[in-house]
């Protein structure tokens, strides 16, 4: 039942576009004694369908440029390959601790930064 509910709450913030790692691979972590790589490799699987999904409803609301999407993947790619290459090769403890600095400063980021308008 446990990961229904973690499942279920990553699904919502996924669909919101928001990235549904930032709840799944801490509470796999943290709740469940996943290791760390493990966890992003679960996130990994999870977001495909998750994704899938939130991206056909938006392509239907009509929220997708795709003249940014096809740039961005292929940086994402890249960039991909090389983390995982990089998470590959860290100490599981470090890169649990990388993590959640990195967690922090969106967190810090999103607590202070000013509300723009929507464009």
């Amino acid at each position: 039942m446990k990961l229904i509910i973690i499942g279920l709450l990553s699904g919502i913030i996924s669909g919101m576009g928001i990235g549904g790692g930032s709840i799944l691979i801490p509470a796999l972590v943290l709740f469940n004694n996943i290791p760390q790589i493990e966890a992003q490799g679960i996130n990994l699987i999870v977001f495909i369908p998750i994704s899938i999904i939130a991206l056909f409803i938006h392509k239907k609301e009509g929220n997708l440029e795709l003249k940014y999407g096809k740039k961005i993947i292929i940086g994402g790619v890249i960039g991909a390959t090389i983390g995982s290459l990089i998470a590959l090769r860290t100490n599981p403890d470090n890169l649990r601790r990388y993590f959640g600095f990195f967690l922090l400063l969106i967190g810090i980021y999103e607590f202070f930064k000013k509300n723009r308008p929507n464009n």
